[in-house]
């Protein structure tokens, strides 16, 4: 009859297990990128309303109807659940579409929701929590509004031909071959709402331009939608402030402005190359390590939906913010419903106008939309599964984006788990041992000169790891004596000038259901008589937990002590030893505010006060920030100060962590020719508290055992295959654990 019993039951979790890996897979294309053919149709559908009066979006003027971005709208929660926890019908695929109304009596910016997916028919306004209005003059700058700067900078620089020219030792803006001039804009656009009014200052056009700045900045009013009413507010050259062109080239002229001279430019030797330069003591006639997979791979991708090692998920890199994760099961269960990247920001300081100005915040730039090839053993393992992106941003037509994610397994030349131990005798008892490879998810955005590298780690322990890698080159200025307050000298004329990157992470954790609540766990002293010598006493530290119960309590300011551990728990679900079943997040950061609470541009980068917010889950709570952000951060759209002002409660409630992390970049000489990763990754683990019985990575084949026999020898206890392979060794797997004096 026990027997009986327990085959009912193996086949209950057996069935269970298959059923919900079958609706996870059944749910995942409700996380999917709109396809090109679905971005297609949602822009003919719109093409084809005439009240909306849409023309291209690349048609030269301003005043004109056109579409933004389309991307995938998603669903509701409660009703994802459905398809994922139920296997019940998917809800229909939607699109978000913006539109920028420019040939209007009041230009303005409209989001819709347009749908059913593939075969659009209808289509509704989509507002804002709070129903804020989106202000025209806080739109992204488009490829078109990008040609008529260039060309009122063309007419700038006719008028100071001979400054530029003499400056930077023969280049120009106009009219050039090889020697040319180029330029960076800086955001944000203005002092207050409503303004357009951007600072750009001049480069040289070589390859790295973006740290030969030649001293020359311009601010230029375009706030008009009629170029010919730009112009140009203030010049700033060599330290000095200008009303106009006409006023600096006339000082410039007389004498009265001291003149820069740039050294000669030599393409033979480009500080800012890729180009191999000085003395390596590395052979080049040989490869370095390469990642191999002997007998296949191990994982398993279908469209947007993954498995290895347990995990399974869907993925989706937004055109608007870039890589989310959604249903993150371990083993069957849910551990996060999304994990989402939602802003970046790298602000600024430094002596020049552009440099004191500059507060970026990258959705403004659409930087999902910024992915691009990665490149096989550079970006990614020649092994990994490459998977193309299609984007429909500031376009007439959806651009592929080749080999722009990719996917890979690979080991991290850590053991995830082992122990010897010693007999202390020349010997050993065992040893055991579990190689720690890993899953990788990864893509890249790079907006302008940084080149962010997003991961998400998957560890057969149950652990998730979310993180970023800064590199790409620094924003740099022209030199002052007065920017070394702000940064360091990198070259002749150059100053790297420091900024803080801030990046922020929605966690939608679902710990054995959706009903979880939230407690830090500290450290405490306790001093008591000791029980085995009362004459003495011991000190020794003491669990202390707090039930955090209300969003205002769960928002950790940055300057504040951050609690030893952050627990997300279920207070319904148990393990096998009585623990509330839970995950923890751990923090990799350095990172810390930007600027004072409520400072002017602060507003719109409210979640920058937290390196931990946590709120009740809510559709209307989707993002922390918006693509219009960057054009208007003193009133943003989004706030995300809202979401936690009302304080709600949040014991056994559906629960999303707001992470911040990041760090504090002082440019240095070695960032010369770029920034390197090491030393510049930040992020977070997902690290099982009590979620399972024990860790699950005793499920791995990969352990290996080795126990010396009554002769001596070892004895190799292995679930792989004993030879790795030809093309990582022809030999077996070979240990000997003794010890001895030589």
């Amino acid at each position: 009859m026990r027997l009986l019993c327990l085959l009912q039951l193996l086949c209950l979790a057996g069935c269970s297990a298959s059923r919900s890996r079958d609706w996870a897979y059944h749910g995942a294309p409700m996380y999917a990128d709109l396809t090109a053919r679905e971005l297609k149709a949602v822009r003919d559908y719109l093409h084809g309303i005439p009240e909306l009066e849409l023309t291209e979006a690349h048609s030269k003027t301003l005043m004109k109807n056109s579409i933004l971005l389309i991307e995938l709208h998603l669903p509701r929660k409660h009703e994802a659940l459905r398809a994922l926890d139920r296997g019940q019908a998917k809800p229909q695929r939607q699109a978000r579409v913006i539109i920028q109304f420019g040939n209007k009596t009041e230009p303005n910016i409209t989001e819709y929701i347009v749908s059913p997916l593939p075969s659009p028919k209808t289509h509704t306004i989509k507002t804002f929590k709070g129903a804020r209005p989106i202000r025209f003059e806080s739109r992204p700058i488009s490829s078109v509004e990008y040609d008529h700067i260039k060309d009122i900078l063309g007419k700038i620089a006719d008028k100071a031909h001979k400054l530029l020219f003499e400056t930077t030792g023969g280049f120009s803006f106009n009219n050039c071959s090889n020697r040319c001039l180029t330029f960076s804009d800086i955001a944000p656009r203005g002092l207050g709402p409503g303004e357009r009014r951007s600072w750009i200052m001049l480069q040289k056009f070589v390859e790295g331009y973006f740290i030969h700045p030649i001293g020359f900045e311009v601010l230029i009013n375009h706030q008009d939608l009629d170029p010919e009413k730009w112009n140009v507010e203030k010049v700033w050259y060599n330290s000095m402030f200008f009303d106009s062109v006409e006023e600096l080239v006339e000082k410039y002229e007389s004498g009265d402005v001291e003149k820069i001279k740039l050294p000669e430019h030599d393409d033979d030797d480009l500080y800012s190359s890729y180009i191999p330069r000085g003395h390596s003591n590395t052979a080049t006639n040989i490869h370095g390590p390469k990642l191999v997979e002997p007998q296949g791979k191990r994982y398993h991708v279908d469209r947007n939906f993954v498995e290895y090692a347990g995990w399974s998920f869907a993925y989706r890199v937004r055109s608007s913010a870039g890589l989310q994760v959604f249903d993150l099961r371990f083993n069957g269960e849910r551990i996060a419903y999304e994990i989402s990247l939602q802003e970046a920001i790298a602000f600024y300081s430094g002596d020049t106008p552009a440099a004191m100005q500059t507060k970026y915040i990258d959705a403004g730039w659409a930087m999902g939309s910024s992915s691009y090839e990665l490149a096989p053993g550079i970006d990614c393992p020649e092994i990994a599964t490459f998977v193309d992106l299609y984007h429909y941003y500031d376009t007439d037509k959806p651009v592929r984006h080749k080999n722009a994610l990719c996917i890979f397994e690979m080991t991290t030349a850590m053991p995830l788990r082992r122990h010897f131990d010693s007999n202390f005798k020349g010997g050993y008892n065992f040893f055991g041992g579990v190689d720690n490879a890993v899953l990788v998810l990864r893509t890249t955005s790079t907006v302008y000169n940084y080149d962010y590298i997003w991961d998400v780690v998957f560890y057969q322990n149950g652990v998730v790891e979310v993180k970023v890698s800064a590199t790409g080159y620094i924003h740099a200025t022209f030199f002052t004596a007065n920017g070394l307050h702000y940064g360091a000298k990198v070259y002749n004329h150059v100053l790297g000038n420091l900024h803080t990157h801030l990046i922020h992470y929605k966690v939608d954790l679902d710990i054995a259901g959706r009903e979880n609540s939230f407690e830090t766990i500290d450290l405490k002293y306790v001093n008591f008589t000791n029980p085995w010598s009362p004459k003495n006493f011991i000190v020794q530290s003491k669990l202390h937990r707090t039930e955090q119960k209300t969003e205002r309590s769960a928002a950790f300011r940055f300057g504040k002590k951050f609690p030893r551990y952050v627990h997300f728990y279920n207070p319904n679900e148990k393990n096998k030893w009585g623990h509330q079943k839970g995950y923890r997040i751990q923090m990799n950061s350095h990172a810390h505010s930007v600027l004072p609470r409520g400072w002017r541009e602060e507003n719109g980068i409210s979640w920058s006060r937290y390196p931990l917010a946590v709120t009740r889950h809510k559709d209307s709570e989707a993002t922390s920030s918006s693509m219009y952000t960057q054009g208007d951060p003193w009133n943003p759209v989004v706030s995300f100060e809202d979401y936690i002002r009302n304080d709600e409660d949040i014991v056994n409630q559906d629960l999303v962590a707001w992470v911040t992390v990041g760090f504090l970049h002082v440019p240095h000489s070695e960032d010369i020719p770029n920034t390197a990763t090491p030393g510049n990754t930040v992020g977070f683990f997902l690290r099982p508290f009590n979620f399972f019985d024990e860790d699950p990575s005793v499920a791995s084949r990969s352990t290996v055992i080795v126990r010396q026999g009554k002769d001596g020898k070892p004895k190799v206890q292995r679930w792989t295959p004993e030879v790795i392979g030809h093309c990582v060794s022809d030999k077996p797997f070979v240990y000997n654990g003794t010890y001895a004096g030589v």
